[in-house]
Parts: C-alpha cells; sequence; structure tokens
C-alpha cells in the first residue's frame, strides 16, 4: 500500500499537470445564459393578478422569481398603477424547465407589507439585468 503522502504528492502533481493543460478560457457548468420562455397573465380580482412562467437555463428559485416580479412590475405600469406586493410564488422544476406560478397586488399607492415594488424602479433594474418583463 502507497504511503498516503506520495498519493498526495501524486493527486497534486496530477491536477498541476490538468491545470497545465486547459485553455485560458473561463469554465462554466454548461448552462449559459437564461431562456425566458414567456408569462401568461390572469386577473384574478381587481387588482389581483396572477403570472404564469416558464424558463430555462435558471441557476435557481430566485432567478423564477425575478422573472415574475419583473412580469409583475411591468403590467402595474401598463395597467397604470405604480406599485405591486408579492402575495406568493410556487417554483417549480421539471427537467430543465422551471415555472413559476406568483400572485400579485398592484395598486396606485404603496401597499402594506414586506415584498412591495416600485414598479418604475423594478422595470428599470429588471432591463439593466436583461430580464424581460413580458
Amino acid at each position: 500500500m502507497a504511503h498516503p503522502l506520495a498519493l498526495l504528492a501524486t493527486l497534486g502533481t496530477a491536477t498541476a499537470a490538468l491545470g497545465a493543460c486547459t485553455s485560458g478560457t473561463e469554465v462554466t457548468d454548461g448552462r449559459g445564459q437564461p431562456v425566458y420562455e414567456g408569462v401568461s397573465t390572469i386577473r384574478l380580482d381587481d387588482g389581483l393578478v396572477s403570472f404564469n412562467l416558464a424558463m430555462r437555463g435558471a441557476a435557481g428559485k430566485a432567478d423564477v422569481e425575478a422573472y415574475g416580479r419583473c412580469a409583475a412590475a411591468q403590467y402595474a405600469l401598463d395597467q397604470g398603477y405604480g406599485f405591486a406586493r408579492q402575495v406568493r410564488t410556487i417554483v417549480k422544476k421539471d427537467g430543465q424547465t422551471w415555472y413559476g406560478d406568483a400572485v400579485y397586488l398592484i395598486s396606485a399607492s404603496l401597499p402594506q407589507g414586506l415584498r412591495t415594488i416600485d414598479a418604475e424602479v423594478a422595470v428599470s433594474n429588471c432591463a439593466e439585468l436583461g430580464i424581460p418583463t413580458t
């Protein structure tokens, strides 16, 4: 049986050799850029709106929630409102596709609650981040 220090030295040498063989490009996980597959909007009640969305290449639940937030902010502006408040978002993954089911309350004035959105600010942030709002 080989000595543990000899194995560790061999592993270190092998790792260094492999590192020398790689090009100078960044190694990625193969996901690439997110693909936003669209949003369907359903008005549930006066000011209460559901957004069903799909995307591929999300890093996780937060990416799907951000896509829903961007859609809600744009919808609020389109309806002549300036604010939205997240009621709930359900995120599921099926294969490579992520699905979001988000419900927001839209209003002309800042609603009470912790998950409020200034629609103009949010739409601007979405544009900077490359997240579509429709």
